[in-house]
């Protein structure tokens, strides 16, 4: 080979490393996070009118979470920034002309992280800024998640004011032992931008608050006891410490609660489940009383104390389901109740959109205003197309990308040149390639269309349809054929009427493996199966490959050998629970299989009672690593912050990867080793992996990542303006199962 091509070899694998993303992209879907971006906004308690909603950022990304910085903190954070002479600064702060807000935006790397929001009402001008731009990068950088931002010191120590600190949640630190939160309470000094760490080792925190003499931190704690896999009620108790306190000087103050807010130096109101519904509660810790606020007859979470009496919290007065077009009282409305008149709360935004979900409430100026989130939905009409994107990610391995799919199941081929994906209707398949993006196969009536898979040679693509995942419903396997060309064709490739799904085809085309409830019983027990990659059980009945009462499912092929990854609940105790928590089955862990002998290892569980959810294995492109949707990170944030989950499916937690060796899969067996790649309160599900990175030229779909170019119908509007279901983010399917 002449040295001029070796040279430009050289040079093009060069610059190819340098690009980083040498081992591809991994793609993902997440459930409950809003098709339309969150966004902040206030009005005054109470409100007459929509005219007195005001918006409080720029609007650039998705923002939540949100709580005012007192002037004195916020004179030590711009100091940091250096806006304008330091006078100048503090006389716009000291007359009100220049505020600031603490929140959570998705605008740095689409990751869920503080900033700081100056607001200069001369001109309604908001200039927002990364915590990393103030305090550098050594400890706000990486990929993490920050939360539940809020101001703490000020106070006087012997004749002199205390440093301010941003006392906030983060999932930075790595956690080890499986199924514990990564969540973590710091602080961090406003004046000399050292961080330390609040919660103390070998536990998790949420939701910190900080009292009105900035001397006292409430958090929710999983202190003492362990996250059991519950998604609803996390069963988290309330301990109180000082600021400056060491990790044994704080103190359990009430059991089986969460999101406090300090009324005074004495009250704490929290959320707290009692029979069937969600009430907000008052504590005195001087005394041990707890009252109840909020009517028992309605949900009421996450309260933001105005004062020892009054609290602003998030209602929905009527329970609804998913066929419901909502009326206003079941929508969630931010209402204060007043410990006096308790049967005269005032409504906040029922005046302002009393069709839409509003969130979080937080207290402005003493309780004259109240702040909360909600989508901007406001210039959204029925039969509206939303525009989504492919938002790139910064990812926790510098050699692989990271992006999300706004569409479900998201698949490529095997030369990474074409991405499919469902919608969140579960009606239509979408294609992106070299010629764009579009639809190239869509089911009417009842049926839902799930799961789509590349075969590994040949332009097919494979999809499941019927009613749902649920075992006792008809799912089959159909193929679609030159899928590319638009054609949309299709063919049947099993038969007999049983739930059957998550096709793979082999390295050459030729074998399918697909996951059955065939010669399940009347439990509906999943085996593995194997048949003809292009006719199916034409060619003859499938194949079974693995046996025993148990569920095996989401089954992929290597792309270069004979293995099989897939999940089972096979090696679930005897006494465990049927159904945990009520939702599946539970007790999933990830297998190899050797295609050729059947032998199978365990790869990676979750708890180490093989408790909990490793789900949807896919091999990388090279085969040395897995992705899965784990919950080996348990929780990240209070579900009830969160669109309220009555119609939930099985949450799927974070995406993760693992490593193993490529050539002896026996060595794969229980790896402990796992890298956290996603951190974020929403449930981040079915990856997939190509070889392409999220800006390789070759890509044709990459050219979707942080562009907004395909516009899927879908509901999200009534016809009298109010949100339907699918603006929360909620998946349109009945509850999953494997």
């Amino acid at each position: 080979v002449p040295y001029r091509w070796l040279r430009l070899i050289l040079l093009i694998t060069t610059s190819i490393l340098k690009m980083g993303e040498s081992r591809g992209s991994i793609a993902f879907f997440a459930c409950y996070r809003p098709p339309v971006p969150l966004d902040i906004f206030c009005c005054p308690a109470p409100a007459s009118s929509r005219a007195e909603e005001r918006h409080l950022t720029d609007g650039v990304s998705y923002n939540y979470n949100c709580q005012p910085i007192p002037s004195a903190a916020l004179k030590t954070i711009v100091k940091h920034l250096d806006l304008a002479p330091e006078d100048v600064e503090e006389a716009a702060i000291d007359s009100g002309r220049l505020t600031g807000l603490v929140f959570v935006s998705e605008r740095q790397h689409h990751l869920e992280t503080l900033h700081i929001g100056l607001r200069f009402d001369d001109g309604d001008e908001v200039r927002v800024f990364t915590l990393g731009d103030i305090y550098g990068g050594d400890f706000f950088s990486g990929a993490r998640l920050e939360d539940s931002g809020c101001i703490a010191g000020g106070y006087e120590v012997d004749g002199h004011t205390a440093d301010h600190y941003l006392v906030f949640v983060s999932t930075k630190e790595p956690v080890q032992e499986r199924r514990s939160p990564w969540n973590v309470v710091y602080k961090t000094n406003l004046r000399t931008g050292e961080t330390e760490r609040l919660t103390p080792p070998g536990t998790s925190d949420l939701s910190p608050s900080v009292s009105p003499s900035g001397k006292r931190v409430a958090v929710a704690s999983f202190q003492g006891k362990k996250w059991d896999g519950e998604v609803k009620d996390l069963l988290t108790s309330i301990y109180v410490m000082d600021l400056e306190s060491t990790y044994l000087e704080r103190e359990r103050v009430i059991e089986n609660a969460g999101w406090p807010s300090w009324g005074s130096e004495t009250v704490l109101f929290f959320h707290k489940k009692v029979g069937d519904n969600w009430g907000v509660f008052r504590y005195d810790l001087s005394t041990g009383e707890t009252l109840r606020v909020t009517p028992e007859a309605i949900d009421a979470v996450t309260p933001a104390a105005i004062d020892e009496s009054r609290v602003a919290v998030a209602t929905i007065r009527q329970k609804s389901v998913f066929t419901d077009v909502r009326v206003e009282a079941q929508y969630r409305h931010i209402e204060v109740f007043d410990m006096g008149l308790p049967e005269e709360p005032l409504q906040i935004t029922r005046c302002t959109k009393p069709k839409g979900d509003h969130y979080n409430p937080f207290v402005m100026d003493g309780g004259k205003y109240i702040g909360y989130h909600r989508c901007k939905s406001d210039h959204l009409e029925h039969g509206d197309d939303v525009p989504r994107r492919f938002d790139k990610l910064q990812s926790h391995h510098e050699d692989i990308g990271l992006f999300r799919v706004a569409g479900a199941f998201p698949a490529f081929s095997k030369d990474g040149s074409k991405l499919a994906f469902v919608d969140n209707e579960f009606k239509a398949v979408w294609l992106a390639d070299s010629d764009g993006m579009r639809v190239v196969f869509e089911t009417d009536g009842p049926d839902g269309v799930f799961s789509p898979v590349w075969n590994q040679k040949k332009d097919i693509l494979y999809v499941c349809m019927g009613p749902s995942f649920k075992a006792n419903e008809i799912l089959e396997i159909y193929a679609i054929p030159h899928v590319s060309t638009g054609a949309r064709e299709r063919r049947l490739l099993t038969k007999g009427k049983f739930n059957n799904a998550f096709p793979s085809t082999n390295s050459d085309g030729t074998k399918l493996v697909f996951r059955s409830t065939r010669n399940g019983g009347h439990k509906k027990y999943k085996n593995l199966y194997m048949m003809d990659a292009e006719i199916g059980e034409d060619g003859g009945e499938a194949e079974r490959i693995t046996e025993g009462d148990w569920i095996d499912t989401h089954c992929q092929w290597s792309p270069d050998r004979d293995w099989i990854v897939f999940s089972s609940n096979r090696d679930k105790p005897a006494d465990a629970p049927e159904r945990d928590h009520g939702m599946d089955p539970g007790y999933f862990a990830v297998y190899l299989m050797n295609a050729i002998d059947r032998s199978v290892v365990r790869v990676i569980r979750s708890g180490y009672d093989f408790s909990g959810h490793v789900n949807h294995p896919v091999f990388s492109p090279d085969g040395r690593s897995i992705v899965v949707t784990a919950d080996l990170a348990a929780v990240s944030a209070d579900p009830m912050s969160l669109p309220l989950l009555l119609h939930s499916q099985r949450p799927y937690g974070d995406i993760f990867t693992v490593d193993i060796d490529p050539d002896d899969m026996e060595k794969n067996q229980d790896v402990e080793e796992f890298a956290r790649v996603t951190h974020s309160r929403y449930e981040n599900a079915t990856p997939d992996w190509t070889v392409f990175s999220t800006h390789d030229p070759h890509a044709q779909w990459n050219l979707l990542v942080m562009e907004e170019n395909y516009t899927p119908s879908c509901p999200y509007a009534h016809h009298d303006g109010g949100e339907s279901w699918h603006m929360t983010g909620q998946m349109c399917i009945p509850k999953r199962v494997c």
